[in-house]
């Protein structure tokens, strides 16, 4: 049994970490040395650039500044962006979280809001740690999955273990969520014959087909020149690998960002953005993914990789899934579970997927994943514009 976090909303985290939140890129530098003094704690640092305001960035905030692996939360304010930190704050506040803004403008500079944002940090981890915990389920687990560094091996290997892990961890009850539609383009039939209800299934083709008039309308799709380096010939391909990684459940429903998954079961993201094409590339990194599915709740992501990437994730751990056994031999000291093995006849596609459901288990009761022991936090946020789930998204709910 897991040992979490207990949270006032009754939700259980597997961190407790200390989040420092710049809300304008005019404040990350200071942000940055407020971290900096904490090395080898657990105090991550997150925030959003844009100086002009965003309503998909300031929910997307206030979901990651509440996630259950969240204890407390400090923002750093320049003092003339337009992000609505009274809104941040008080939203954190409301959640039971221990939260403090400061405002560089008003806190006497660079140095003043440093050593101000320390202080308050130190004496907030001493706070946190006195953190009730509670018993933990699987089924109380949010787990999301995202592949970058496609090859040609990562929809032989890689993807196909993790989904064979989905498979595991929805019939222990858990939500586990995939992604992402730009990259399921030719598989939304096969989706909406998996979809719990008919009305979902039409959802679902409906959000496939949105993000290939987003691509079409941008000129090129979710496929990189390095994935066509790994053997990769078409989207098509890609995709199929891409799909795999879902498993063989039910579809039981479609978020978006911020969405939290009511109950368990397996459910797609749809991280496209909605309406004309205003903010480019749906998602520039695999990290906005991953921190898109944090907002969702994801206590951890598994990342599928089969040319190697060596990114992790501030909030939420990350699971690295090798599907390349060369790459994995280059990476060893970044990849946590060696999927080519199933390439090399070593083991077969459910013995890793069993691992990798272990894994999650053994991570989520406190296990250090590759990433988080080498300290990769990335952490990256974006402009994009949703409109809200429509009621046929969500049916296991009703």
């Amino acid at each position: 049994m897991i040992s979490g976090y207990l949270r006032a909303d009754g939700r259980k985290g597997i961190r407790n970490t200390v989040v420092v939140a710049y809300l304008v890129e005019c404040a990350h530098f200071v942000a940055s040395k407020i971290v900096a003094g904490f090395d080898g704690e657990d105090v991550q640092l997150i925030g959003f650039p844009g100086c002009f305001p965003n309503e998909y960035a300031a929910q997307m905030m206030e979901r990651l500044c509440t996630h259950p692996n969240v204890g407390a939360v400090l923002f750093v304010s320049l003092g003339c962006e337009s992000f609505d930190k009274v809104r941040v704050s008080n939203v954190v506040s409301e959640s039971g979280r221990p939260v403090k803004t400061l405002v560089i403008q008003k806190a006497g500079g660079t140095a003043g809001t440093v050593q101000a944002g320390r202080d308050w940090v130190r004496a907030t981890l001493d706070q946190i740690a006195k953190a009730p915990r509670a018993a933990m389920g699987v089924d109380e687990l949010i787990i999301g999955t995202v592949c970058g560094g496609s090859d040609g091996t990562s929809g032989i290997s890689g993807n196909p273990a993790a989904g064979k892990a989905f498979d595991l961890l929805v019939g222990e009850g858990a939500a586990c969520i995939f992604e992402e539609t730009g990259e399921l383009i030719g598989c939304e039939e096969i989706m909406a014959e998996r979809a719990i209800t008919p009305e979902l299934g039409q959802a679902l083709r409906e959000s496939v087909q949105k993000a290939e008039r987003y691509y079409a309308t941008l000129g090129y799709g979710s496929f990189a020149a390095g994935n066509a380096a790994g053997g990769l010939s078409t989207i098509e391909e890609k995709s199929l690998g891409a799909y795999v990684k879902s498993g063989d459940s039910p579809i039981s429903g479609l978020i978006k960002p911020g969405d939290v998954p009511p109950r368990g079961g397996l459910y797609l993201m749809d991280v496209v953005p909605d309406g004309e094409v205003r903010f480019g590339f749906p998602n520039i990194s695999d990290n906005a993914e991953i921190v898109e599915m944090i907002a969702s709740g994801a206590h951890l992501t598994l990342f599928v990789t089969g040319r190697g990437s060596v990114v992790g994730s501030a909030i939420s751990p990350v699971i690295k899934i090798c599907a390349n056994p060369d790459t994995y031999r280059a990476l060893e000291g970044d990849m946590d579970v060696n999927a080519g093995d199933i390439i090399e006849g070593k083991r077969s596609i459910e013995a890793v997927g069993q691992e990798i459901r272990d894994l999650v288990v053994a991570v989520a009761s406190g296990a250090q994943t590759k990433s988080e022991a080498l300290g990769h936090r990335e952490f990256i946020l974006t402009y994009k514009s949703f409109e809200p789930i429509g009621p046929a998204c969500l049916p296991a709910s009703a």
